[in-house]
């Protein structure tokens, strides 16, 4: 665990030092839990958003995005259950005077079992070698079969004092587990207690009641207030989906762990009307075409879990998470939940507007059910920055740092380098950099020696470096060097373009 600890220290070391990420209002000694996105960083995060958006929208015919406001009307948070149920368990250790969410607590404690079974299928692997039947040995292990026992008794206990919102079982759950704080290490808790997450403001001049706005808790509302202007004006006919991307804000008390937990984070959000009864094959469906949206990255399949929900959420018939083994360990990195009919039919409810759809095939309104896909872009945004980071030892003993990010999604495409200053050198550069540029993010570097600059660019994750030198002067070809494998080959420069675009192009996330 250390490990992963001096490896997310070093993730948001280095994120700071190449301009990825930095600490907001960092003059004024920061803001806690809230950050900056840099200049690689914004472009980093743009990336993704595009790869998000045109797989969503572009590649679905019967998918559409839309961008609402942050400030809505509102009973808009009424209707959705937000004012009355958007709370947090919190609990404070009386030592360390540090507060946690009390289910995180106990899912942690879940985990360092579930590490012990893995512990055990591990030593297995190294006993058996490759006669060894992994799936047998789960269902026959004693050790195995203890830990997911206790696995299964925690997560069943767990669920009911969290349905029935009994604070009080929470609280004994974690005295009967003898759940240490992580800081000062004592069992002394304080009670459970809700805390609610919605940031409120004043809309206009006069204060009160009637004047009270909430910064948006989520985007999904804001798609489903929207449901019959996008489906009349699109023309839409069921199943049909509704995508966003946009800002959400919640008032995190617990917010730690560099940009995974922030009081202010993106979304990127899309729900799925469907005909009542078909929710769970499009449920398996969106669980299915997510997962492997992420594995397209390449980032490593093992990286990747799904985790259903212990508790369900108040509108949910089905829910699950695919969880990324970030340098904290897995957690949730997208959530997949059937929503029933519950969000439409409780702004019926509250507007006195009719939410539903004429089926022509049925001959009959409906209110459509819907599936959900939610993905933290910052999270997503860690998991590609930590997964993609690496220290690496070379064959003659250097080392060098590298983000080996996924091509379509470097913030820079393209490093243009002359050789040296002098020569006609750099204006040639110029001629290669205003070629490529018009199609993809470049850099002009000529500062310090070549080793140095392929280092830095290394360091940020640019896909390809191509060297100007005295030979491109007299036959137009140069030197073209590969980030991953460091590979270096003369091509001419009318070829460049299909090169680089081969390799960048967000297509090849696409097919």
């Amino acid at each position: 665990m250390e490990q992963k600890e001096d490896k997310l220290k070093e993730v948001i070391s280095h994120a700071k030092e190449y301009g990825f990420v930095f600490p907001s209002s960092e003059i004024y000694d920061g803001l806690a839990a809230t950050y900056d996105y840099g200049q690689l960083g914004s472009e980093l995060k743009n990336n993704i958003k595009s790869y998000w958006w045109k797989s969503m929208v572009q590649m679905h015919d019967n998918i559409v995005g839309i961008d609402s406001a942050i400030f809505m009307h509102p009973t808009t948070w009424k209707a959705s259950g937000h004012v009355d149920a958007f709370n947090d368990p919190l609990i404070d250790n009386k030592d360390s005077k540090k507060r946690y969410r009390a289910d995180v607590l106990i899912e942690e404690h879940i985990e360092k079992i579930r590490q012990k079974i893995d512990k055990e299928v591990e030593k297995g692997f190294k006993k058996f070698g490759d006669s060894f039947d992994e799936a047998q040995f789960r269902a026959t292990n004693p050790n195995v079969l203890r830990n997911a026992q206790k696995i299964t008794e925690i997560e069943d206990r767990m669920r009911t004092t969290l349905e029935n919102n009994d604070l009080e079982g929470v609280y004994q759950l974690i005295v009967d587990l003898e759940i240490a704080c992580p800081i000062s290490g004592s069992k002394n808790w304080t009670e459970v207690r809700q805390f609610n997450l919605m940031f409120s403001t004043e809309l206009g001049s006069v204060a009160g009641d009637a004047s009270t706005i909430y910064l948006r808790p989520e985007t999904a509302q804001g798609i489903f207030v929207n449901f019959l202007n996008v489906q009349k004006s699109g023309r839409m006919k069921i199943p049909f989906g509704i995508a966003q991307i946009g800002k959400a804000f919640r008032n995190e008390i617990v917010a730690r762990q560099f940009i995974f937990r922030m009081r202010e984070f993106e979304q990127m959000e899309m729900q799925f009307f469907v005909r009542p009864g078909e929710e769970m094959k499009w449920y398996e469906y969106w669980k299915e075409t997510r997962a492997n949206w992420h594995k397209k990255l390449g980032l490593g399949d093992n990286l990747y879990r799904f985790h259903d929900h212990i508790k369900l959420a108040h509108y949910a018939n089905a829910a699950a998470d695919i969880e990324f083994d970030f340098p904290m360990g897995f957690k949730e990195l997208e959530g997949i939940h059937s929503r029933t009919d519950f969000d439409l039919k409780q702004h019926e409810q509250f507007s006195g507007k009719k939410l539903q759809y004429f089926d022509p095939e049925l001959n009959q309104n409906y209110v459509p059910y819907v599936v959900e896909t939610s993905v933290g872009l910052d999270r997503m945004f860690l998991s590609v920055l930590s997964a993609s980071y690496k220290n690496e030892k070379l064959e003659d003993g250097s080392e060098r740092s590298v983000l080996s990010l996924p091509p379509a999604l470097a913030p820079i495409k393209v490093a243009v380098m002359p050789l040296t200053k002098k020569d006609g050198l750099p204006e040639k550069a110029h001629e290669v950099l205003n070629l490529l540029k018009y199609d993809y993010n470049c850099t002009y570097d000529e500062k310090d020696s070549p080793g140095k600059r392929y280092r830095r660019q290394d360091a940020i994750g640019t896909p390809y470096c191509v060297m100007i030198d005295h030979q491109t002067m007299e036959d137009n070809t140069v030197t073209i060097r590969d980030r991953d494998t460091m590979e270096q080959i003369r091509v001419a420069i009318p070829e460049l373009y299909k090169i680089i675009d081969e390799k960048v192009n967000m297509r090849t996330l696409l097919v």
